[in-house]
């Protein structure tokens, strides 16, 4: 019989993530993202520390020094990529998330009045649960990475027939269409969903996500591509805006998602 008397188990099955978790605050972590400008600082924690009834005068007081889209981009929006960054590490969970964007989008509302003609944005994105499918947490936290990034997004819900996505997507035209699966039942509608924006003679990525859907299945259809995680979806979406193509973010995917 062997003798396992002398093994050390503290590192058998750990969970770095959880232990990430304990041994540092949100504000330690986020130390080094926070802006150093004192006015901005002060509208990212607002977002960071969810401060749903006091981003309102915070914000107030920032536009009376700052610019409103400097107050926007650089605090609201500087403090919603933090938030991301500790989604990402397992710190901040859903309603983290869902907590956050509802304080940066109040601090926006407030900034946006200040901005003649209001913000400008980006573009124009397509998000939806495929066919059949009722789970969309994963798509409602990437829809807030991309409005807070700057995008309009049309959410069309969960459960959404194919040819309603194909026929949005042709009156549309957005910058991408992303699905998420959370059953392998349902991601089966993503290259039934390429063929048809083809078959309209679109040339538009559709990003395929969620728990069913890996990056060999993405990549398997004409048009597909693919994001892991919800905050990595901006950051392809950037890379279509500079003029990638479906085949191009595919072939980067690794360094895009790396950057």
């Amino acid at each position: 019989m062997l003798d396992a008397s002398g093994v050390d188990y503290s590192k058998i099955l750990k969970r770095y993530d959880v232990e990430l978790e304990v041994a540092a605050t949100p504000e330690q972590m986020a130390a080094k993202m926070l802006p150093k400008d004192p006015v901005f600082n002060k509208v990212a924690l607002e977002v960071m520390n969810k401060q749903i009834k006091t981003v309102g005068p915070t914000v107030a007081e920032a536009l009376k020094e700052r610019d409103p889209l400097a107050v926007i981009n650089e605090g609201l929006v500087a403090g919603m990529e933090i938030v991301a960054k500790l989604y990402a590490e397992h710190v901040y969970f859903l309603p983290d998330i869902m907590m956050a964007a509802k304080t940066m989008e109040i601090g926006i509302a407030l900034a946006e009045k200040q901005v003649p003609g209001g913000r400008e944005l980006k573009g124009t994105v397509i998000m939806h649960a495929a066919e059949g499918d009722p789970h969309d947490i994963g798509k409602n936290i990437a829809a807030v990475m991309m409005r807070s990034s700057g995008y309009e997004v049309i959410d069309m819900g969960r459960d959404v027939p194919i040819k309603d996505v194909i026929a949005e997507t042709v009156k549309v035209k957005p910058l991408f269409t992303s699905g998420t699966a959370l059953m392998t039942t349902t991601m089966t509608a993503f290259p039934a969903i390429a063929k048809g924006f083809q078959d309209a003679g679109l040339n538009i990525p559709l990003m395929g996500c969620g728990g069913a859907v890996n990056r060999d299945y993405a990549n398997s259809y004409d048009l597909g591509i693919y994001s892991e995680k919800a905050p990595q979806t901006p950051v392809i979406a950037q890379k279509i805006l500079d003029g990638y193509d479906w085949k191009k973010i595919r072939d980067e995917w690794d360094s895009i998602v790396g950057e």
